[in-house]
Formats: structure tokens, C-alpha cells, sequence
């Protein structure tokens, strides 16, 4: 058996994939997630019992915990009992639009969540902790593609702004107790098992009931669209490569910048720009059927643009995202009409 691996939002989009993997590689995986109800709980749960029938066929590598990580004692009792070595914080309060809403879940699991990670990971000893940042911190930014080294001090929406504290307290962390930390800045991911709230599911979801799409700032959006293979060879490749252990791997750090010795911060997405009638014109043509749309003005939070310079990481890792916007939509609308 390989390293103790922790994997917080292990029954979430990109935790579901990631723990599928690492279990399938023989890593010992403890998965946690307080399994809440700001999307189908009942999704969550169909990818958690996916991972434990998994593990039930290879050595029992992996052990689920539901509970919440801004519950202090749950997170330390769990660090207590399995000694991960190599942490991997995917749990958070995510969505923009809803940070306006409900405010008060994103102070508690973004913010109280991530320093009760940090304490832990200071208190026993890890090896690395790799964690979600999010391409929301960019905000509005004009210069295009986003890179590491932009300004990102104009969050757009409590989301982001959570996401760059996030960051802030890694490098304070990485720095005062030389815990080797990477942070990633995800742009949109997509593919089957994703998450509800996102748009892939909700253009999916219109099209097959024939319903009208919602399509904000009339259109004229461009994201970043990876497919959740590519994040997950990403992650998996980055586990090993901490910080602190492989500095003759690093970019040359400059003075004053977010990143030290202990604490890098990467873009992971795939570095094209496709506009979002692009998308919903492939999920047609998969579907084989003509979407209804319903074009609106921009809503608060929201951006026009994402797109990410991700060579830092593609360096790095020896890895580029190669799984086009074709075949990525095909295998997730398969995944669409078997599950739903």
C-alpha cells in the first residue's frame, strides 16, 4: 500500500474522480465529506458507493468519514487516528451566484474549514497539502490569458474572495511551519458526475426535457472548459512533487510574490478559450436536440471571460490537458442518459 492520502469533498465532482483514481492506484484513501444539501445529496452518495465498492474489490483502501470541517474535533480525531501524510483539501462552499444568497456557509467551510485543515496539517507532521483555489480570484481582469503572477486583489464575489484567503493562509502557513503547499486555481470543469448547480449540468438537463436555457450576458461568454480526466492526471501527478522536496523544479520565485519555497500556485484548466454558445452547440449535437435559449443580461458576480495561461503547471508536471471539447461532451452525455 502506498501513502495515506486524505481527501476532503472526497462525494464531490472532482473528489469523486480523483479518489476513484488514487484507489485504483493503491494509494490508502480517507475520504471525508459532510455530504450537504446544496446540490442532490443522493448524487453524492451514488459516487461515494461507487468508491467503497471499488475498494471492497482491491484491499479496503478506502475508509469515509461524513462530517464537516469546520468542525474542529472531526477533523483532528480523523488526522489522529490515520496520520495522512498527503492532504488534499477539495471540500468548499462553492458556487459564486449562491455566495450572494448565503454568505455565512462560505465564512464557515472556506475560511473556519480551511484554517482547521492548516492546524492540522502543522500539527501532525504532512507531507504535502495540495488545495482548490479557484479561477474566480482573477475577478475582472482584462489581460488575458489569466497567469499566476496577475493581480488578483479585486474579487468579484465572496466566493473568490474566500478562495484568495485561502491562498493568503497557505503561503502564512507554508512559510511560519515550512508545510509544503500547492494551491489551483480550477477553471470550469465538466464531465460525467459533475456537479448540478454548474452549467454543463443545467444546459444538459434543459435540452433533454426540452426546456429553455437560461443564457446570461446574451451570450457573449468565454470559458475555460476542462475535462475532468485532465484535472484528475494533473492531480495525480502533482501529489508527489511537494514543494519543499523538489525546489530544483521550480520557476525562479520572485521577491514579493505569492509563492515561496514551501507554497506554489498553479492554474490548472486547459488553456483554450471556448465560447459558451460553442459548448451548448455541442451538447446539441450530442443530444441530438436543438436547445431553446433564453438570452439574459449579466448577473451579479459573474464574469464575462476565464481563460488560463496553465504552461506553469504543464512544465511542472510534464502534462497537457489533450481531451478536446468533442470527445470530452460526447463521454459526459453518455454518462447523462445512463444516470438520469
Amino acid at each position: 500500500m502506498k501513502e495515506k492520502i486524505l481527501v476532503t469533498g472526497s462525494a464531490g465532482f472532482i473528489g469523486y474522480h480523483l479518489c476513484n483514481r488514487l484507489i485504483r492506484e493503491n494509494y490508502e484513501v480517507i475520504g471525508l465529506d459532510n455530504l450537504n444539501s446544496y446540490y442532490s445529496v443522493s448524487l453524492k452518495q451514488s459516487r461515494n458507493k461507487i468508491l467503497i465498492n471499488l475498494s471492497k474489490d482491491r484491499q479496503n483502501n478506502y475508509s469515509f468519514y461524513e462530517g464537516d470541517i469546520s468542525e474542529f474535533e472531526f477533523v483532528e480525531k480523523i488526522f489522529q487516528s490515520h496520520k495522512p501524510k498527503i492532504i488534499i483539501n477539495l471540500a468548499a462552499q462553492a458556487g459564486v451566484r449562491y455566495s450572494i444568497e448565503n454568505p455565512n456557509s462560505y465564512v464557515y467551510s472556506n475560511l473556519v474549514g480551511f484554517l482547521n485543515v492548516l492546524e492540522c496539517c502543522r500539527n501532525f507532521n504532512v507531507k504535502h497539502l495540495i488545495y482548490a483555489s479557484s479561477s474566480s480570484v482573477y475577478g475582472g481582469n482584462k489581460k488575458l490569458p489569466f497567469c499566476e503572477t496577475d493581480f488578483v486583489d479585486n474579487p468579484v464575489s465572496l466566493y473568490a474572495a474566500t478562495k484568495k484567503s485561502n491562498e493568503l493562509m497557505a503561503n502564512s502557513y507554508s512559510h511560519l511551519y515550512k508545510i509544503p503547499s500547492t494551491g489551483l486555481r480550477f477553471f470550469t470543469v465538466y464531465g460525467p458526475w459533475g456537479r448540478p448547480d454548474m452549467a454543463p449540468m443545467i444546459f444538459a438537463k434543459a435540452i433533454k426535457n426540452r426546456e429553455k436555457i437560461n443564457i446570461f450576458n446574451h451570450g457573449d461568454m468565454i470559458r475555460d472548459f476542462t475535462y475532468i480526466d485532465d484535472i484528475v492526471e494533473s492531480l495525480f501527478r502533482l501529489i508527489l512533487k511537494s514543494p519543499s522536496i523538489n525546489l530544483e523544479d521550480m520557476a525562479s520565485i520572485k521577491e514579493g510574490s505569492l509563492s515561496n519555497s514551501y507554497h506554489q500556485i498553479f492554474n490548472i484548466g486547459n488553456s483554450k478559450k471556448i465560447k459558451l454558445l460553442d459548448f451548448i452547440k455541442e451538447l446539441e449535437t450530442s443530444f441530438k436536440i436543438k436547445a431553446e435559449k433564453n438570452f439574459l443580461e449579466m448577473q451579479p458576480g459573474d464574469v464575462k471571460t476565464t481563460f488560463a495561461d496553465c504552461s506553469k503547471l504543464e512544465k511542472y508536471i510534464n502534462f497537457k490537458p489533450n481531451t478536446n471539447l468533442r470527445e470530452g461532451i460526447n463521454k459526459f452525455v453518455k454518462w447523462y442518459k445512463e444516470y438520469y
